[in-house]
């Protein structure tokens, strides 16, 4: 019955091109929720002014507690636009780069720290802070493992990956050819550090997250926090201070905190914040910089849809109708996280679930694009494989 129901509000909203009630949010997220096989899901919708949140679930299996608004989730990669965010700010705000203003052209070596070296691709020019923010600095996505029982998104910290960057060269030539890497972001935040003369988790809160009220959004969780985070089947350890991947993959928020962060990305200022005032994120922020056609290689940024345009952390992807999907993907920790907009529809979504789709057959993602896409009224593009028959009964072994 669920299934029909989400089936009909597709297709309605595909032939009438009519906005459906944002209610609607909950019925499409159940389906999300149901198919991804996840222990617990929670969905925020954003449209022009009106804000709705869905929590379908349970907090951890077995719990039947569903999960709330207050509810801790691991952000895991959408920490990348928080920190790309910042590097707009100290941009435009003409932070300073030793005695050049900071630029998406500024060279990491410029703001290693203790005169730290970064190496450099034969005959190519240096690595830049704009190479790190559109994964096209020819890094790795990680530096390696770390020790077996290190917490989640605690590994590597700043000394071993700068002593790591010493030794490392650069597969490609910077701006060459794009491969996602988590540890380009956290290159990213120390060299934003570095410019800004103070540790970076205060620069995040003093540039974004205490203007946006975002309270619940940090790298260092207190006790209280933590026994609100959501819990996945499988044991991922515990909830620990992720400030050595401030830039990649840290942070923790929340469904209320995520609400006010879409607002702030579409300009929105809805009414459930009515306390709340903030301008729209830069345009700077969510723009277009690279064409993956003029890359020699792209590589794992299609996660959500085969990529159209690179930005600062942030992808493009094709809408339907002419329309263009931003995007950014995260999982890790027992989590699936995603936000994707419609800009230019004032539309935007951002979800957290945990255990994530079981193997490859569920696109978590690309299925709430179509989701985002009956919201705004459009036709969805994203067609699912057929579902798996049912395995057929065992038989009884006889002797």
């Amino acid at each position: 019955m669920l299934r029909l129901l989400t089936l009909a509000l597709l297709s309605v909203a595909a032939a009438a091109q009519t906005l459906p009630s944002l209610q609607s949010a909950r019925p499409l997220g159940q389906d999300l929720y149901i198919r991804s096989g996840s222990t617990g899901l929670v969905l925020v919708v954003v449209r022009g002014r009106e804000t709705t949140i869905a929590t379908l679930g349970e907090t951890y299996p077995g719990s039947r507690q569903p999960p709330t608004s207050g509810s801790l989730l691991r952000l895991c990669s959408l920490t990348k636009i928080f920190t790309t965010d910042v590097l707009v700010k100290l941009i435009q705000a003409g932070g300073i780069a030793g005695e050049h203003p900071l630029r998406l052209d500024t060279p990491l070596q410029t703001l290693a720290p203790n005169h730290r070296r970064v190496p450099l691709h034969p005959g190519a020019r240096p690595i830049t802070l704009g190479d790190l923010a559109t994964h096209t600095a020819g890094l790795p996505r990680e530096i390696g493992s770390g020790p077996r029982d290190a917490p989640h998104f605690t590994y590597p910290g700043p000394v071993a990956r700068w002593a790591w960057l010493a030794t490392y060269r650069p597969r490609t030539a910077p701006g060459a050819a794009a491969l996602y890497s988590n540890v380009s972001f956290d290159f990213l935040s120390d060299a934003l550090q570095q410019s800004a003369g103070m540790p970076y988790p205060r620069l995040l809160a003093a540039r974004t997250l205490n203007p946006l009220a975002m309270s619940n959004t940090t790298f260092t969780p207190s006790e209280a926090q933590c026994a609100r985070l959501l819990l996945s089947a499988a044991p991922q350890g515990p909830c620990a201070d992720t400030t050595n991947t401030a830039g990649s993959s840290g942070l923790y928020s929340t469904a209320a905190d995520m609400a006010r962060f879409l607002e702030y990305l579409l300009g929105a200022g809805s009414s459930a914040n009515p306390g709340i005032s903030f301008p729209r994120q830069d345009p700077a922020a969510q723009a277009v910089y690279i064409d993956p056609a003029s890359l020699a290689g792209v590589s794992g940024l299609d996660h959500a849809g085969d990529p159209t345009g690179i930005g600062l952390g942030w992808v493009h992807t094709a809408g339907s109708n002419g329309t263009d999907i931003v995007e950014k993907t995260g999982g890790g920790a027992g989590f699936l996280t995603y936000i994707a907009m419609l800009p230019a529809q004032h539309i935007g979504l951002f979800l957290a679930a945990t255990d994530g789709p079981p193997g490859d057959r569920f696109n978590l993602f690309r299925n709430a694009n179509n989701v985002l896409l009956t919201l705004a009224g459009l036709p969805a593009i994203y067609i699912p494989p057929p579902e798996a028959p049912p395995a057929p009964p065992r038989r009884k072994r006889t002797h």
